[in-house]
C-alpha cells in the first residue's frame, strides 16, 4: 500500500506533466505496476496509460483490417506492406504494435470426460533420458497405462519404444490389472496409427492383432487434442515428479522393481478423483471386476529378425554378436529375442540360445560352438588362447608387444600367462600385468613375482595348480575314492609276523 500523498503525486505527474509510467515509477521509487494500479483506480484503462502518439497511428486501421482477414499473417510481411504505404518506423517497433493488434482466438472450453468402471484406459510413452550400459547409451522410455475410472497406473521402463516393447507393455499391463479394458485411447504414435486423413484411420496391423487377441477396441484421439487423454498425460507428469525425480537405481531390473512397488504403494494410496472419499486402490478393486477376462494364451511379444551368418560363425543382433554352430556359416537364420534371451533358429529348430546383452560390441559365445571350430582348425587353439588372454587381461597385449621387441618367446609367455589365469582371478592378473608393463619388465617372471608379493602380503597360502592330461579322454575318467582302512590291516599282519 502507498500513501495518499504518493497517489496524488502519481496522478499529478501523469496528467499535468505527461510523464510516462516508467518515468513516474523511477522518480518516486515504486514499481511500475503500482503506478498502473493507481491510474487504473482513477479510471484510466491500460491502453490509456501512454498518451504519446505512435508513428503507426495513421496505419492502425489498415493493420487491423489486414489482420482481421489474415489472422496468421507474419509481422515481417505486414511490415513490408505498410512500408510500401509510407510507414517510416523500424521493424522491431512495428512487431510490438502487431502483437498488440493481432486478434486472439477465443479461449476454448472443454467438457469434463467421465467413463464407467472397466470401460477405458489411456496409453502413452514417456521419455526419461538416457541410460548407459557398458559402452552403449540406450534411451530410457516409460510405458504408461492408466485406467480412466480408478486412475490405477501401470508403469514399466524399456530401452526403446519400438513395437516389441509396445506389445510387451500391453501384455504386462493386462496381467497386472488381471483384466482388459474395453477401449484403449492412443495418441497418434506410429506403433498405433500408420496413417490418418481426417476421420479415415489406418491402424498398425500388429496392433489390430493385439486388439483382436485381447478383444478390446483401439481408439486414437483427435490430432492436437491432448486433453482427450489427459489422464495419462497427468500420470506421466506425476511419475516424473513423484517417482523418477532424484531416484537412483542399479540397472533396468532394479528400476522396474522400484516402479512396481511405487505403483502398488504411494501411487495407489492417493485419492481417487472420481470419489475423493476413496483411494485409488479401493476404486481399482471395484473396477477390476468390470474388466474383460484375459485370454487363455498370452500374445507373442518376442522380437523376430533375420540374422546373416558370414565367414565367422556369429550373428549380429542389436549391436552384439552371438555365436552359432560353425556348420551354419554363409546362411540366413532367424533371431527371436525376448527381454532376457536371444534364440537363433534354423527354420523351426533352435540352434543357439544366449543371454541377451544390452551393451554394444560384445561377443557372446557358446563354448560348444567354439570348441567344435577349434578342433577343425590347426592354428585355432593358439589364436583362441591369445583371444582369451586379451579378454581377461587387456594389458597382456602391451606386454607381448614389449616382449616381442626384446626377442622373447611369445608362445611360452602366452601359455604361462594362461596357466596363471587358471589359478588367479582375471582382475588380479590384469593388475599384475599392468604393473609389470609400467616397470618395463615384460616377462612372466615379473608378473609371477608381483602376484606372489601380493599373495604373501595378504597372508594367503600358495595356489593349487591343477595338472590335467592333454588327452581329452582323461577328462571323462571318474576316480572313485575308497576307504584306507585295508592298509591298516596289512600293517597289522606285518607286525604279527615279526613277533
Amino acid at each position: 500500500m502507498i500513501s495518499k500523498e504518493r497517489e496524488a503525486a502519481i496522478l499529478r505527474l501523469y496528467h499535468a506533466e505527461k510523464w510516462r509510467v516508467g518515468t513516474i515509477a523511477t522518480h518516486l521509487g515504486v514499481h511500475h505496476t503500482t503506478v498502473q494500479r493507481v491510474l487504473a483506480h482513477a479510471g484510466l484503462g491500460a491502453k490509456e496509460v501512454s498518451p504519446r502518439p505512435s508513428l503507426a497511428d495513421p496505419y492502425r486501421a489498415f493493420i487491423v483490417e489486414t489482420l482481421t482477414k489474415y489472422p496468421r499473417l507474419c509481422a515481417s510481411r505486414l511490415y513490408q506492406m505498410v512500408r510500401e504505404r509510407g510507414y517510416p518506423g523500424s521493424p522491431d517497433h512495428f512487431r510490438r504494435i502487431v502483437s498488440r493488434l493481432r486478434p486472439r482466438p477465443p479461449a476454448e472450453a472443454f467438457l469434463r470426460l467421465r467413463t464407467l468402471p472397466g470401460e477405458q484406459a489411456q496409453v502413452d510413452w514417456g521419455h526419461f533420458g538416457k541410460m548407459t550400459i557398458g559402452r552403449a547409451e540406450r534411451t530410457l522410455w516409460a510405458f504408461v497405462m492408466v485406467l480412466s475410472w480408478s486412475r490405477q497406473i501401470f508403469l514399466r521402463f524399456y530401452l526403446d519404444a519400438a513395437m516389441p516393447s509396445f506389445l510387451r507393455g500391453h501384455a504386462d499391463a493386462f496381467n497386472a490389472f488381471q483384466g482388459v479394458p474395453r477401449v484403449l485411447l492412443y495418441d497418434n504414435l506410429k506403433s498405433a496409427v500408420l496413417e490418418r486423413v481426417g476421420d479415415a484411420i489406418r491402424f498398425h496391423p500388429t496392433l489390430l492383432e493385439l486388439a483382436a487377441h485381447y478383444r478390446y477396441e483401439p481408439r486414437p484421439v483427435a490430432p492436437a487434442r491432448g486433453n482427450e487423454k489427459g489422464r495419462v498425460e497427468r500420470a506421466i507428469r506425476y511419475i516424473r515428479d513423484n517417482f523418477f525425480a532424484a531416484r537412483s537405481f542399479v540397472d533396468l531390473l532394479d528400476l522396474n522393481t522400484q516402479a512396481e512397488g511405487w505403483t502398488a504403494g504411494p501411487a495407489a494410496e492417493r485419492r481417487c478423483p472420481e470419489d475423493l472419499t476413496r483411494s485409488v486402490r479401493d476404486a481399482f478393486l471395484d473396477e477390476r471386476e468390470k474388466l474383460l477376462p484375459l485370454p487363455t494364451e498370452p500374445f507373442p511379444t518376442d522380437e523376430r529378425a533375420p540374422g546373416e551368418v558370414g565367414k565367422t560363425p556369429y550373428v549380429r543382433f542389436d549391436l552384439n554378436d552371438y555365436s552359432v554352430p560353425a556348420t551354419l556359416c554363409r546362411r540366413t537364420l532367424t533371431v527371436v529375442a525376448s527381454l532376457d534371451t536371444v534364440r537363433i533358429l534354423d527354420g523351426m529348430t533352435t540352434v543357439a540360445s544366449h543371454q541377451r546383452s544390452y551393451d554394444r560390441g560384445q561377443t557372446l559365445e557358446d563354448p560348444a560352438h567354439v570348441e567344435a571350430l577349434v578342433r577343425t582348425k590347426a592354428h585355432a587353439r593358439e589364436a583362441r588362447g591369445l583371444d582369451r588372454l586379451a579378454r581377461a587381461a587387456p594389458s597382456s597385449r602391451r606386454l607381448l608387444e614389449l616382449a616381442a621387441e626384446r626377442g622373447g618367446n611369445l608362445g611360452n609367455i602366452t601359455s604361462r600367462l594362461l596357466a596363471m589365469l587358471d589359478v588367479v582371478p582375471a582382475t588380479e592378473l590384469e593388475s599384475a600385468i599392468s604393473e609389470a608393463v609400467e616397470r618395463a619388465a615384460p616377462h612372466v617372471g615379473a608378473v609371477h613375482q608381483i602376484l606372489e608379493q601380493r599373495r604373501s602380503a595378504r597372508g594367503e597360502p600358495p595356489p593349487i595348480v591343477p595338472r590335467f592330461s592333454t588327452n581329452p579322454r582323461a577328462a571323462t575318467v571318474v576316480v572313485r575314492p575308497h576307504a584306507l582302512n585295508s592298509y591298516d590291516f596289512l600293517h597289522r599282519d606285518i607286525e604279527n609276523e615279526d613277533t
